[in-house]
């Protein structure tokens, strides 16, 4: 049997549905082992990998070519059973962050070592025996690397990575300091985009939301005060720009509370990185100072514009 061939056997013995046996998983596979046609399964490899680096190898080795836009088919139809099925697992980066990757789990790679020799049929059995504790295993891996938060009154879990992590100390940090008595209506997830969503609450106020990309990345609203505050997180990309803020005044142009609009650093650093593109009139809150607030021109202070 060719490579091919011998992966998507191997797929279907580890009982994967039949959908996780289509050629975009099978050279999904391939690749995480780094088996091209002339390798033997047993010099299989769990280094880290990227998703564009299965497109690279897919193009290589066998000559098939995918386009950058299956990434996401990729990730949904190959990576993401491949994970539940504990037969990869990730880095614990943030699933949009450059640095995310995927490598075979220890015990997997393990298995397909054997793939072709007299060991495979006993290596399977042990795999098989004690997959479903793998699958915990792996899934409780993943669990605790969340974190943890409390949001109006529930408990909540962000993916990791930086952007979460911002947002997390928006939540905890800045909204006791300077929004107090606020209520969360809404915050999304690097993974699950609104993780809070108070779309009642958020119509009744007059927001018109169709795309949530264009949300700001936590929205605050302090009832007593009829205040909304909109606030970006910013560890790579998106401060409170004037474009940005032409966006959100167009989303709530039916909105009458007083708008309050804040820009939220990781440090100070990063602020610095992104001075220049600030709008006047917005605020800048710095996770690293949690007391202290940036107010940039206007003749009002934390407060509507």
């Amino acid at each position: 049997m060719s490579k091919i061939d011998e992966a998507k056997d191997i797929l279907e013995k580890v009982g994967l549905p039949r959908a996780q046996t289509e050629p975009v998983c099978v050279y999904a596979l391939l690749c995480l082992g780094n088996i091209c046609e002339t390798n033997k399964w047993e010099e299989a490899k769990n280094d880290w990998i990227r998703i564009h680096d299965i497109l690279s190898f897919t193009a290589q080795q066998y000559g098939v070519e995918y386009a950058e836009n299956t990434r996401e088919t990729i990730r949904k139809q190959a990576m993401h059973h491949f994970r539940n099925a504990a037969l990869i697992e990730d880095n614990g980066k943030a699933t949009n962050s450059p640095a995310y990757r995927y490598r075979l789990t220890d015990e997997f790679l393990k298995l397909i070592k054997t793939y072709g020799t007299n060991e495979w049929d006993d290596s399977l059995s042990v795999f098989s025996a004690s997959h479903e504790a793998l699958i915990d295993t792996y899934s409780s891996k993943k669990e605790m690397k969340k974190m943890s938060v409390r949001i109006n009154m529930q408990d909540l879990t962000f993916s990791p990575g930086k952007h979460n992590a911002l947002q997390k100390a928006i939540i905890e940090e800045f909204a006791p300091r300077f929004a107090e008595n606020c209520v969360c209506l809404y915050v999304g997830d690097t993974i699950k985009k609104d993780l809070i969503c108070e779309q009642e609450k958020l119509t009744q106020l007059g927001f018109e939301i169709t795309v949530h990309e264009k949300m700001p990345d936590v929205v605050l609203y302090i009832e007593e005060k009829n205040w909304v505050y909109f606030i970006e997180a910013v560890t790579s990309v998106g401060p409170m720009s004037p474009k940005r803020i032409l966006e959100i005044e167009s989303m709530t142009k039916n909105v009458n509370c007083g708008k309050i609009y804040v820009t939220a650093f990781p440090d100070f650093l990063t602020y610095k990185q992104f001075s220049e593109e600030l709008a006047w009139e917005t605020e800048v809150w710095i996770s690293e100072m949690p007391d202290h607030m940036i107010h940039l021109n206007g003749d009002k202070f934390m407060g509507p514009r």
